[in-house]
């Protein structure tokens, strides 16, 4: 499969963000194209991470239809042969947008972060060690770094063009929405959680936490969008190594933010753009863990045409 560092389609760019490139079709669709490029420390490397952005997709799709029933989302298709049928101009660029793309109704996304913290770890960890808080707000004492949440929290974020996003609480996140969107917001965040929650755990896998996006669509319906419970978006932990007390192996990018944070430790490279150079091994690792999560969710191997 082609590398694709940055999409080039003869459609008009709605916005290119740290992964995707988000074009627009027509009054009520968009085409989403996750490219192989890879973040850490909110700095984009410059090497890419070989079918990162198929796995992104792929694995997307398989949840998007496999939660349908739950929830509606802006979700049309993947498959690349039907969004080349429904635009021929794309014929050409098959190879750029091969497993990659998908079609998706528009809608008006709701300015916040729906997260779900099922076990305390990564921001939330850091601030209840600190403070036994999560954004401000007092959290059962006694709770250790990677330690079940039950039931799950609720856990809204804003949403940040560059850097993290901020934790907020969700009385603040009522407030700029009403209660009632909220009260929507976090029910649908919870059934989806649960859904992907139970599935993945008869896989082996342990969803930590994840954070889900929404929409509106122009009928005023609530939908599911961007990605779902993908690596990028989501902590996936070996059920069969979880150890309450440390942090967890995780099946995406931890082998990059481990050799980055090295050399941070060692004084070669200060968290800031422009980032190093990425060694053969770490990007092969890299890509590995993404095709393994892929795998062990789906319970098949990324398609080779994918």
């Amino acid at each position: 499969m082609t590398v694709v560092t940055e999409s080039r389609l003869p459609l008009p760019l709605l916005r290119r963000g740290k992964v995707r490139e988000v074009y627009e079709l027509d009054a009520d669709h968009l085409l989403l194209v996750a490219s192989d490029r890879v973040s850490a420390f909110d700095v984009v490397m410059r090497e890419a991470v070989p079918r990162k952005g198929a796995v992104l997709t792929q694995l997307s799709a398989f949840w998007f239809e496999k939660l349908a029933g739950i929830v509606p989302s802006h979700f049309v298709t993947a498959r690349t042969d039907e969004i080349i049928r429904r635009l021929p101009a794309l014929a050409p660029h098959r190879e750029q947008i091969r497993g990659r793309a998908t079609l998706v109704r528009r809608t008006e996304p709701v300015p916040y972060e729906c997260v779900v913290r099922g076990y305390l770890s990564g921001s939330a960890w850091v601030e209840y060690k600190k403070s036994g808080t999560l954004a401000g707000e007092a959290l059962p004492a006694g709770l250790a770094e990677s330690s079940r949440l039950e039931p799950p929290i609720f856990s809204p974020a804003t949403k940040a063009e560059s850097g993290h996003d901020i934790n907020v609480t969700e009385a603040a996140m009522a407030a700029a929405l009403g209660a009632a969107t909220t009260t929507r917001l976090r029910e649908a965040s919870f059934a989806v959680y649960r859904a992907g929650r139970d599935h993945a755990a008869g896989r082996g896998i342990i969803i930590a936490d994840t954070k889900f996006e929404f929409g509106f669509d122009r009928q005023g319906e609530l939908r599911l969008i961007d990605e779902v419970m993908t690596p990028d978006s989501s902590r996936f932990w070996p059920a069969d190594g979880y150890q309450p007390g440390r942090s967890q192996p995780s099946f995406d990018k931890q082998p990059l933010r481990d050799y980055l944070a090295g050399l941070r430790s060692a004084g070669k490279w200060n968290g800031e753009a422009p980032p190093p150079p990425l060694p053969e091994d770490v990007v092969t690792a890299t890509s590995q863990r993404y095709l393994e999560a892929y795998q062990r969710i789906t319970g098949q191997p990324l398609p080779e045409d994918a």
